[in-house]
């Protein structure tokens, strides 16, 4: 019989504040091109508009997830993460989403690849990409994950289940160091006089920060709004593209676009300030310990990544970054950013000078399971 497609089971889910597609490990094939080429197509890349996939033309909503069950000794499932690009024909699988994560064990759970127990279930998940173990704690009823709650977080509808997500030994994810050029702060030379002051560290995910001021900003300003101002976007990505260097994420910064274009993630930070923020209500500046804006794969990020978050947290403990010189030694194990949406909170915990473990609550929930059809005329090799 004559089929024009394949199709996938998949399931859609959100956690946290992004939204990706999730494929049980043994419905793809292994890690490679093909493998790839299936993915592309299921969320309809490459195009600005992912007009004929599953992805929503964002990268908060461009996202795999891959899960299944794990044969280490500390974790139940494995779970390696994608990063899709929209008009690129690529996937970046270099580092982890840490809001994606929330929802892994809501998948594992329904595919039965483990147990839920009531009251709360601890799902230990390995993050494949950074050889990480994270460990999210769902609520549980009637053998089912729940999804319902008063909990609210920033830049998402509505309440649901709080979800605690804790990140095990998080340094050095993908650089496997915690400060990835072996320096606090880095100087970074685009010519013409135009000399910036980096932190970058390596903790969740890569993150470089630099001050709102030395961009000509005051920190305050949104998303669209940063996006708007002349040239920006483009000095952020000189600044990652020589970093990504200077880390050996790539080898050359020529490369950083095509080859990385996702990581290092970059950081605007500043002092707390008064802002408006994207829904129109007012933040108070006693109400956060500094603000942060992020850009993701060059575009601003609409709300702040969860691994960017662990990232700030462990900046924040390091004597002589940027951030630590913000906030300086006024938090202990809780750090309040001030993104786009309002406050959230970090918690980093420390022993011996070490950064042992960070922690963030989230929100999940399915949205839908189904098939997604791949024509085979996008799996040609």
């Amino acid at each position: 019989m004559f089929r024009e497609s394949i199709d996938v089971s998949c399931s859609i889910i959100r956690g946290g504040s992004s939204k990706g597609v999730f494929f049980l490990e043994n419905s793809l094939p292994p890690h490679g091109e093909l493998r790839d080429k299936i993915l592309l197509a299921a969320f309809g890349s490459p195009d600005a508009r992912q007009i004929d996939g599953l992805g929503g033309a964002n990268s908060l909503t461009s996202k795999v997830c891959i899960v299944g069950p794990s044969q280490r000794d500390d974790a139940d499932v494995d779970y390696t993460y994608g990063q899709v690009s929209i008009d690129k024909a690529m996937i970046d699988w270099k580092g982890n989403c840490g809001n994606m994560i929330s929802a892994v064990g809501i998948f594992a759970v329904q595919n039965n690849l483990l147990k839920a127990v009531e009251p709360l279930t601890n799902v230990r998940i390995y993050n494949t990409n950074s050889n990480k173990i994270i460990h999210v704690t769902y609520p549980v009823k009637d053998g089912r994950v729940l999804s319902e709650g008063n909990y609210s977080i920033p830049g998402v509808p509505g309440t649901g289940a709080k979800l605690k997500v804790e990140f095990f030994d998080p340094s050095g994810s993908v650089t496997k160091k915690l400060l990835p050029t072996g320096n606090t702060k880095d100087t970074i030379s685009l010519g013409e006089n135009k000399i910036f002051t980096v932190s970058m560290v390596d903790s969740g995910n890569p993150v470089i920060f630099v001050k709102a001021e030395d961009l000509g900003m005051n920190g305050t300003e949104l998303p669209a709004e940063i996006e708007s101002a002349p040239g920006i976007l483009n000095t952020l990505e000189e600044i990652r593209s020589i970093c990504a260097e200077l880390s050996g994420i790539v080898s050359d910064r020529k490369d950083a676009l095509s080859k990385s274009p996702a990581y290092p993630k970059i950081c605007i930070v500043s002092e707390p300030k008064d802002y408006i923020n994207s829904e129109g209500a007012l933040v108070k500046a006693e109400e956060t310990d500094l603000l942060a804006r992020m850009a993701a794969l060059q575009k601003m990020h609409k709300t702040f990544a969860v691994t960017a978050a662990v990232a700030t947290g462990a900046a924040s403990k390091i004597k002589g970054t940027i951030v630590n010189e913000i906030v300086g030694d006024k938090i202990s194990e809780t750090l309040i950013i001030g993104q786009p949406y309002g406050p959230m909170e970090v918690t980093i915990h420390m022993e011996d000078g070490k950064i042992i473990k960070e922690g963030i609550y989230r929100t999940a929930r399915k949205i839908m399971d189904g098939n997604v059809y791949i024509p085979y005329s996008r799996l040609e090799v």
